[in-house]
């Protein structure tokens, strides 16, 4: 799951009603999202000339910013119009991370919802190879409940816990991890949704509110289920997980990777991740420029 580093790739954003070259100042020590933590984001993709499901992408942003509160001035529809104006601003031929982010200005321990501010980042990120893989090890730390944190949106402030699993990971000599619900469950790995495969059925854990319901996950499960593959959603364990077959992840950064290890038990690349990838990529091409 490598890539290109936000912190060090070229940087389009557009913010105060104009474009910026680089990472504008935009936050102070006293803006809301830096002290309280108002702060949402969404990813969508561009790649290969096409940014699938972008409107949907920019549209859960919205809705992410209405959850802590804010009061979002744009309509995903907007977002996407501004995103297409960046895309063609850094080159219909790159591959792009495309950011909305909605965050508060004002307010105490409450964000002010009038002093709602956003800004739109683009910056280059090569898409991994698509039989890159990567490994995981089972996560000591949990996703967080519903009525624990605001797990419906895509919110900055749960993106420290998804650090401590990763750095976890990688201090055993992982890629990433398996991160269980409250109950012991299996969530998802640390930023991506799980799936895998026995018998010829695919398996993914049954969205129950401690992780988000990923847009590139249900449109895996949508095009599987066209192409005739039955996909059960339910309560995964760790045991399932390592019983399996064969093991892959969706998320926005990368769409479809395969698991090729967790813990010691290793995965070959199977036909499943294959199938949807290939019917991924051709969703993609069918609806690019969407």
């Amino acid at each position: 799951m490598s890539g290109v580093s936000p912190s060090s790739a070229p940087l389009l954003v557009y913010a105060d009603s104009r474009w910026h070259l680089g990472n504008p100042g935009l936050l102070g020590p006293h803006s809301h999202a830096v002290w309280l933590g108002s702060s949402v984001f969404d990813g969508a993709r561009y790649f290969e000339g096409m940014a699938p499901d972008l409107i949907a992408h920019c549209e859960r942003a919205v809705r992410s910013a209405r959850v802590l509160g804010l009061r979002p001035m744009l309509t995903g529809a907007e977002i996407a119009e501004l995103a297409w104006e960046g895309i063609r601003r850094a080159g219909l031929d790159s591959t792009l991370y495309i950011k909305p982010v909605f965050w508060g200005e004002d307010g105490m321990l409450v964000p002010d919802p009038a002093s709602t501010r956003f800004a739109l980042c683009l910056f280059d990120a090569p898409m991994p190879p698509e039989d890159a893989g990567f490994t995981a090890c089972l996560s000591s730390y949990r996703r967080p409940a519903r009525d624990m944190a605001p797990t419906e949106a895509k919110a900055a402030c749960l993106y420290p816990n998804v650090t401590r699993c990763v750095v976890e990971a990688h201090n055993k000599g992982f890629d990433t991890a398996v991160v269980p619900d409250p109950s012991g469950n299996v969530a998802e790995f640390a930023y991506t949704n799980l799936f895998f495969a026995k018998n010829g059925v695919v398996h993914t854990p049954v969205p129950n509110g401690t992780f988000l319901n990923g847009l590139t996950r249900q449109r895996i499960i949508g095009l599987l289920r066209q192409a005739g593959v039955e996909v059960q959603e339910r309560s995964i364990t760790f045991t399932d997980v390592l019983q399996a077959d064969e093991v892959f992840s969706t998320g926005n950064y990368a769409k479809v990777q395969p698991c090729l290890r967790v813990e010691d038990r290793g995965y070959a690349i199977g036909p499943l991740y294959r199938k949807a990838r290939e019917l991924y990529w051709d969703f993609a091409r069918a609806s690019a420029g969407t």
